[in-house]
């Protein structure tokens, strides 16, 4: 005991007369102090004493998609930590194909007494999909927030980035580096933010007169799966028709775009450059590193936390849209147009996700 109290003091600064009285739960401890040493408890890998531990001040839900796209555990993560910040203990409630379905968990999160819900890329952006849980879970006086994605008539605040602004940044890039023939891999149409980007992405190329009119569109862009393979099928569609740059509507839809080229003995960004969206961890380790546009997590998840908190206190947050300006995130799988044909038996490198 006496060991740990002289790591805990000389981790918070403190002496170990004063970690003494704070483990001990004396009073004449200095609020910060006492921080100070709850935090070198952590650090150190102690747990709390049960007698130390806050209080939950409430469950709040958070319903995300699945974890198999990185930018999704980047969300729960950092919503997460934001809730505990403020005294919430977060229930995660994940979705996986022939699953649990989102009803399900608004369900039994209701059950559960929830206080609040954020909902992260939920059936709240598909178009075709009716809004009537959340209009039950209002009803009931239950505060909820939606992240990616907006829809007409539900009472509720949205937080989303700013996905017009994310393909100019793409487009805008490319067409600096000198490519004419763009493509654009995108997921299922029949979601709030794939409308956008493609609406953006025709605004953008008939803008910087890489066709002459929004009819010429559909040729430069493919329809797929938000997966590597997803991605794969619609880069080879591209590249077999002649694009020289592609920009996909995730990550891992551009890791498929590599796999793609390389499976025709193309290089990256030599031959094809490609564009991927949300930053998520780990990207910038793949081979070549990803050029992207970086989805706020950290900003859109601070607001959703924020909105929601409003909401539980009885207080009406502002329902209005809040977009996030993304960010482009230069690396090296973008690079100047090819200036000659490419070659057709350059040997292929390795797979991106090795």
């Amino acid at each position: 005991m006496r060991t740990r109290l002289s790591d805990l003091a000389a981790q918070a600064g403190v002496s170990t007369a004063t970690v003494s009285r704070v483990l001990n739960g004396k009073a004449g401890v200095a609020s910060e102090t006492r921080q100070a040493v709850l935090a070198a408890l952590d650090v150190l890998g102690y747990e709390r004493p049960s007698t130390l531990r806050t209080r939950s001040a409430g469950l709040v839900g958070l319903v995300v998609p699945e974890l198999t796209n990185p930018v999704f555990p980047a969300f729960a993560q950092t919503i997460e930590s934001v809730l505990a910040e403020h005294g919430y203990t977060p229930l995660l409630c994940t979705q996986s194909p022939g699953g649990t379905t989102e009803d399900d968990y608004v369900d039994m999160l209701m059950d559960h007494g929830v206080d609040g819900i954020v909902f992260v890329s939920g059936l709240h952006a598909d178009t075709q999909a009716s809004h009537e849980r959340y209009e039950r879970l209002r009803s009931r006086g239950i505060p909820i927030v939606l992240v990616n994605g907006y829809a007409e008539g539900i009472d509720a605040p949205f937080v989303s980035p700013d996905d017009v602004s994310s393909v100019e940044l793409s487009v805008r890039h490319l067409v600096s580096l000198g490519h004419r023939r763009i493509g654009l891999a995108i997921g299922p149409d029949r979601f709030v933010p794939a409308q956008r980007k493609l609406a953006a992405f025709t605004d953008a190329l008939v803008r910087h007169e890489l066709v002459a009119d929004a009819s010429e569109v559909p040729e430069h862009v493919v329809v797929t799966l938000y997966t590597v393979e997803g991605g794969q099928a619609a880069a080879g569609e591209l590249i077999d028709a002649g694009h020289t740059a592609i920009v996909c509507g995730s990550d891992l839809m551009a890791l498929g775009a590599i796999r793609a080229a390389r499976s025709r003995g193309l290089r990256v960004p030599h031959d094809v450059s490609v564009v991927g969206y949300d930053d998520s961890p780990l990207i910038a380790f793949t081979d070549p590193p990803l050029t992207t546009v970086r989805q706020p997590v950290t900003a859109m998840a601070h607001a959703a936390i924020s909105a929601l908190l409003t909401e539980i206190a009885g207080e009406r947050a502002p329902r209005s849209e809040l977009l996030f300006q993304p960010e482009l995130i230069v690396r090296d799988s973008t690079g100047a147009a090819p200036s000659r044909p490419a070659p057709e038996t350059a040997p292929p490198s390795g797979d991106p996700t090795a």
